[in-house]
This record gives C-alpha cells, sequence and structure tokens, in this order.
C-alpha cells in the first residue's frame, strides 16, 4: 500500500530531479548545509549525500526541507517546463519506492492542485504486506494480471484480472499477491504524494 512514510530512492530522473531542487534552493538562499541541519534536524552528512543523490530520502524528511524553504510539496514534482498533461509510452519510467519490492510506473502528471497519483504498480511474487496500515485518502486498484488479495477491516477480498476495488485509506488494510508469478494493477492514490 502506498504510505506517507514512503522513501524516494536514487537512481530515478524525477528523483534526481527533487535532489537538484534541494541543492538550487539552498544555494539561492545562501544556507549552509550545516544551517539547513539545525533547521531540518537532518544530519549535514545526510543531506549532503541527498544533494549528491546517492541515498533514499523519505517523504517526511522531504517535508521538513520543504517546510524550511516555505514550498509546498507537490513544489519538488512540479516540472520547470510547459506540462503536457498526456504521459507517453515512452517517458513512463519505472521505479521503487523505499524498501517496497513493489515497482511502480507513474501515469500522472504533476501540476499544481493535482489531487490523485496513478501508477501501473507490479507486485513480485509472493508479496505480502505483514502490518495493516492506514492513512487520510482514498485508494482504487483494477487487476490486470494475477491476482490480488486485499484485507479492509475484518473483510478479505479475492481479486482476479478485470476486478476492481476502491475504498477509504482511512480504514485498516493490507495486501498480498498470493501467487508465484507477478501480479499487475492499476492504481489510484489520493492525496498525492509523488
Amino acid at each position: 500500500m502506498v504510505s506517507k512514510e514512503l522513501s524516494l530512492q536514487e537512481g530515478n530522473e524525477l528523483v534526481e530531479d527533487i535532489f537538484k531542487k534541494i541543492r538550487t534552493l539552498r544555494k539561492n538562499e545562501r544556507m549552509t548545509l550545516k544551517e539547513l541541519s539545525d533547521e531540518t534536524g537532518l544530519s549535514v552528512s545526510f543531506l549532503s549525500q541527498v544533494e549528491r543523490g546517492e541515498t533514499s530520502l523519505a517523504i517526511t524528511s522531504l517535508k521538513k526541507i520543504a517546510d524550511v524553504f516555505g514550498k509546498s510539496m507537490k513544489y519538488f514534482f512540479e516540472e520547470e517546463n510547459d506540462i503536457d498533461y498526456a504521459t507517453y509510452k515512452e517517458d513512463q519510467k519505472t521505479f521503487r519506492v523505499g524498501s517496497s519490492k513493489s515497482n511502480f510506473i507513474s501515469l500522472s502528471n504533476h501540476f499544481m492542485e493535482r489531487k490523485m497519483d496513478t501508477f501501473i504498480l507490479t507486485l513480485d511474487p509472493g508479496h505480502k504486506d505483514m502490518e495493516f496500515v492506514q492513512h487520510p485518502g482514498e485508494e482504487f486498484y483494477y487487476v490486470m494480471e494475477g491476482k490480488l488479495i486485499i484485507y479492509i477491516n475484518d473483510k478479505t477480498y479475492h481479486l482476479y484480472p478485470g476486478d476492481a476495488i476502491h475504498f477509504p485509506s482511512t480504514l485498516k488494510h493490507k495486501w498480498e499477491n498470493p501467487l508465484n508469478e507477478q501480479t499487475k494493477l492499476i492504481s489510484s492514490v489520493s492525496p498525492a504524494i509523488f
């Protein structure tokens, strides 16, 4: 499940752009890494690794950095040139988030006031969440390939290709791919966090 505790992993263009924006903001403010460290509570060495793109960055840490510079989280995900609202296949990049065993392909654009994120999501064979999560927002999943089991509160849903589910994320939920092959989904979640 997508949660606000996810982290952005190095190695993809979107995340590299975020790291560059952090460095540019700091330099434009003529702020040292030590000063940014004092403001955020994040270590100087960690911030240095972030700016060089050599580490992953938790969403909560990015929020601390955004607050220091008076920026919204969306600022880090916006394109700096004109937005093309279409997401073309050749521009879609696969990425992983934090220690997740799932592959994401973002289908969303990063325009201002966007309320949701949409992905193609591939769960590894046998993937199973160990704990329930709950957080603000809504989640929608459409099964393209494989099988998905979703546990919501005390109910269990077995979903196959062509099946969909839409629920409030405030309910306790977790999921599982019970197969020895990948499960592929289309997923929309709110609020937008990427």
